[in-house]
């Protein structure tokens, strides 16, 4: 058996060819640049991502704990509006959901926030403690009811941005 091989030499000296370096070296920078263009763009879209789902959280933390607390509040004002109510009965509970739904939705709130949502969430915040605080001293029904409109439109304000975001 034998083996057959084939080799060519090529004759002459390895140089750089002038005339062509620059265009290799546009197209490698160029190659470069759009690499790093597609990287950042991932990079953007994650932390975008990552943005949407932070502030979604803080909507569901919202939505769940303020509907709680507004259906203990609104126990308390039946009770307060009906002649002989146990006012006493949900006064306790109605301040404590305030409190559980303020704690909840403030300590949700991640530094990956925008802040106009934040400050959104926090008046919710402040309007749930205003109003537990507005039950516990027996405010008056004027000052009341300007609290409790306060929350409503806290509430309010705060869910419809987060319709906002789920569309």
């Amino acid at each position: 058996m034998g083996a057959a091989g084939c080799t060519t030499v090529t004759g002459g000296d390895a140089a750089v060819n002038a005339e062509e370096a620059p265009a290799y070296r546009t197209s490698m920078s160029l190659s470069s640049s759009q690499s790093a263009a597609s990287s950042s763009a991932r990079e953007s879209q994650r932390q975008a991502s990552m943005t949407a789902q932070a502030a979604l959280a803080t909507c569901e933390t919202l939505a769940i704990s303020s509907a709680e607390a507004i259906d203990a509040v609104n126990d308390y004002v039946d009770a307060f509006n009906e002649e002989g109510g146990d006012v006493g009965a949900t006064e306790v509970p109605a301040v404590d959901a305030l409190i559980q739904s303020a704690e909840a939705v403030e300590n949700s709130i991640s530094e990956i926030v925008p802040d106009e949502l934040a400050e959104v969430f926090l008046g919710w915040v402040a309007s749930a403690l205003n109003t537990a605080e507005a039950i516990t001293n027996q405010a008056p029904p004027a000052e009341f009811n300007t609290v409790i409109t306060e929350l409503n439109d806290a509430r309010s304000n705060a869910l419809d941005l987060c319709d906002v975001m789920y569309r």
